[in-house]
């Protein structure tokens, strides 16, 4: 018997039930995966906040993982290639991450970034598919300067690590305390709140080419629509209210367009990470029967890096 986190009414994290399952036979097209770590992100809580079209209770929670193929369905290879019982993958895009083990289909798995911890591996491809759909959406290029909002956040820090791989230049808003975490991967840091546009201004010199909102805030929106000439570059992930008024760009895991570039850029992500190019900062890890204490801390905003789920052995 294996272990899972439901979703057995619609609402906060607290009334998620940890129950007993059987874990099915992987059949072809399928792997099934024994979870050596959880990515904990914001989705995972948000989703079944409320009741939403399409969406059936029980839901299963958590979208990625990362762990070892402990079965493997009939002549079935993984999205990276071929694979063996033992071997080390991460998953992405699946139902019920938050589990002892987990049958999956097998075009959702790929070799695991060997230079990475599985609690940094199974926090790879979220935020960073989400941080290079940004990217392409505003058509960032090299020697442009653009602005990221919430740069020390998790989306943040993945953006300015495939900004700087590009070329392009990032100022990037944090509060002062996190000033050297937006250094640390390449950002100009500024810090947000009155007067936000006017420092900007101050340190790019040049025009602000694109503005990429991982916050939300109307702040966030306000000053990008006051320092970027051409709405259609600027981004927001947080932000659809301000997206449907403000003729700025809205973006999502959920909307196919979205769904496609982020499955497309995986294999890419994955290898930047084998070649120490892109890294996941883990603040935390948690027992996995401690996922609602785990979204508390990830509520409160500032839990200073990724957060991730291990299953005790």
């Amino acid at each position: 018997m294996a272990w899972r986190w439901l979703a057995t009414a619609w609402g906060l994290p607290e009334t998620w039930e940890f129950v007993e399952h059987d874990v099915p036979a992987p059949e072809t097209g399928e792997v099934r995966i024994r979870v050596r770590a959880a990515g904990v992100n914001p989705a995972d809580a948000k989703h079944v906040a409320a009741a939403r079209p399409g969406a059936e209770l029980p839901v299963p929670i958590g979208y990625e993982i990362s762990g070892e193929v402990s079965a493997i369905g009939a002549d079935t290879r993984i999205g990276s290639g071929a694979v063996d019982i033992g071997d080390e993958v991460i998953a992405f895009r699946v139902r019920g991450g938050y589990a002892t083990e987990i049958t999956v289909p097998a075009e959702k798995v790929f070799a695991k970034p060997s230079t990475l911890t599985h609690p940094e591996a199974a926090n790879l491809l979220l935020v960073g598919t989400t941080a290079a759909e940004m990217l392409a959406v505003t058509g960032a290029a090299p020697g442009e300067t653009i602005l990221l909002h919430g740069a020390s956040g998790a989306v943040g820090v993945s953006v300015l690590q495939q900004a700087r791989l590009r070329g392009v230049r990032v100022i990037g808003s944090a509060s002062e305390a996190r000033f050297e975490e937006v250094r640390r991967f390449g950002g100009i840091p500024v810090e947000y709140g009155p007067g936000l546009a006017g420092r900007v201004r101050d340190l790019a010199g040049d025009p602000i080419a694109a503005a990429l909102d991982a916050v939300g805030t109307n702040e966030a929106v306000d000053v990008s629509l006051e320092l970027v000439r051409d709405r259609r570059r600027i981004v927001t992930i947080a932000a659809a209210g301000r997206a449907a008024t403000d003729g700025i760009t809205f973006i999502a895991g959920s909307m196919p367009e979205s769904a496609r570039f982020r499955d497309e850029v995986r294999g890419e992500l994955i290898a930047l990470a084998q070649h120490s190019d892109l890294v996941v900062p883990v603040a935390r890890t948690f027992a996995l029967g401690e996922a609602p204490a785990a979204h508390r801390l990830l509520a409160t905003g500032h839990p200073g890096g990724k957060l991730a789920l291990v299953p005790e052995r």
